[in-house]
């Protein structure tokens, strides 16, 4: 049976190594949260987030837009944050409104205060392989994977997923690790033949328990990036369920992060870290 990889315990530990760093700080970091319209999940995400910044003892600015704002609004939002020297890290929380452009309105972040890591310049940087600001789910799994894999130089790591969320982020970072990486995708020939020949296997496609058991090779490193909410079994209840069919990969698999528990607190733990740098390179430190 697999060894549980505890992401929720990494996470608190992390969050807490954050704030002790951010108490030894001369100033405060910043993070400006812009959530726009009533979308509940986002809305209690949302709310996660800036309690768990304050409680890092950085300081949290929230920004509310109607779900009607314009996109003039919401950039002219953005640009006056680029601008605002107490925020050191602004995350505008996907998805908007459909009558948004969530291009644009990335593209309008300052790199430097770009938490989320989605902007074009931080996206460059890490293919160039130069420090910026890395996705927060993907710099998550790389701590995990780093935490149960000090050393990962030669192995071979399969990526499932080529999002510029998770999958194209996760597959660079573990290249830097000194991976052999492959990433497959929803095109790829004998996907189950290729995952089996993955040392380290992350799943980041968005469908419910798509990785079975017999597609882990024996001993591999599984993280499921996946959470989607299926059927309970009883009249209109659900569960969340991962990428990877966990009961099955358990038995075959070496480590393995379950869902939920595995990936998911790592990210705003991750958002918190991404703030902290951000703030640091902004007031001139390394």
């Amino acid at each position: 049976m697999a060894d549980i990889i505890d992401g929720k315990a990494f996470a608190a530990k992390l969050r807490r190594e954050i704030a002790a760093e951010v108490a030894r700080l001369p100033y405060q970091p910043g993070l400006a949260v812009v959530l726009v319209g009533d979308d509940a999940a986002s809305k209690v995400y949302v709310a996660s987030k800036e309690k768990q910044t304050i409680e890092a003892g950085m300081r949290s600015f929230a920004h509310r837009l109607p779900a009607g704002a314009t996109q003039g609004e919401l950039l002219a939002l953005v640009r006056a944050l680029n601008e605002n020297p107490e925020v050191h890290g602004i995350l505008v929380q996907l998805p908007l409104p459909k009558h948004l452009d969530a291009d644009e309105v990335i593209a309008a972040i300052s790199p430097g205060k770009d938490v989320d890591g989605l902007t074009v310049a931080n996206a460059g940087r890490l293919v160039a392989g130069l420090p910026g600001l890395v996705p927060c789910t993907p710099l998550g799994c790389l701590l995990l994977l780093r935490d149960v894999l000090p050393d990962m130089t030669g192995l071979h790591a399969v990526v499932i997923g080529r999002s510029n969320l998770v999958g194209k982020p996760i597959a660079q970072l573990l290249l830097q690790q000194n991976c052999t990486v492959t990433m497959a995708h929803s095109k790829t020939r004998d996907l189950p033949g290729l995952c089996r020949m993955a040392d380290i296997l992350v799943a980041a496609v968005g469908r419910p328990e798509m990785v079975k058991g017999d597609w882990v090779k024996p001993g591999a490193v599984v993280i499921d990036v996946g959470i989607n909410r299926v059927p309970a079994g009883m009249e209109g209840k659900t569960k969340l369920a991962g990428d990877v069919a966990y009961e099955e990969a358990a038995k075959i698999a070496g480590k393995i992060t379950p869902v939920p528990g595995g990936v998911g607190p790592m990210t705003i733990a991750c958002l918190l870290r991404n703030t902290l740098t951000a703030a640091k390179r902004l007031q001139g430190a390394s």
